[in-house]
């Protein structure tokens, strides 16, 4: 079994989560992304945010939320996506820049649009009556 290891930031607004459509795909995520060799959670979480919405996300603000696998969209079976999810304040307005065509506030009955772990995360969400 190989993992992909990834972060997440978790972004409501309205009981609906923020989530992100790179350029050429169909499926939406929850924005966030891999590690760069040495970052910490903290680091590589705020970069990726900066990359990809370009706000700064406030580390002092950043929550552990929890832990996610599933088997990974557009990989081979066995293939699964660990994604590590933190809530944090940010600074900024939130903007598409780097490969996200777009983004858009989701609400649970969504979840069609969006990867199988994040399916997953909504599901947590759901349960704790954080997004409708």
């Amino acid at each position: 079994m190989k993992i992909i290891d990834k972060l997440a930031w978790i972004e409501i607004k309205n009981k609906a989560i923020l989530s992100a459509k790179s350029i050429g795909k169909q499926k939406y995520y929850i924005p966030g992304g891999k590690r760069e060799h040495g970052e910490s959670d903290e680091q590589a979480l705020c970069r990726e945010i900066l990359e990809e919405l370009s706000v700064e996300l406030e580390a002092k603000t950043l929550k552990f939320i929890g832990t996610f696998e599933a088997q990974a969209d557009s990989h081979p079976d066995g293939v699964y996506v660990k994604m590590t999810c933190y809530t944090a304040d940010y600074k900024g307005i939130l903007k598409e820049c780097s490969e996200i065509e777009n983004f858009q506030w989701l609400k649970y009955s969504d979840k069609d649009k969006i990867s199988e772990v994040d399916k997953l995360i909504f599901d947590f969400l759901k349960d704790q009556n954080l997004i409708d």
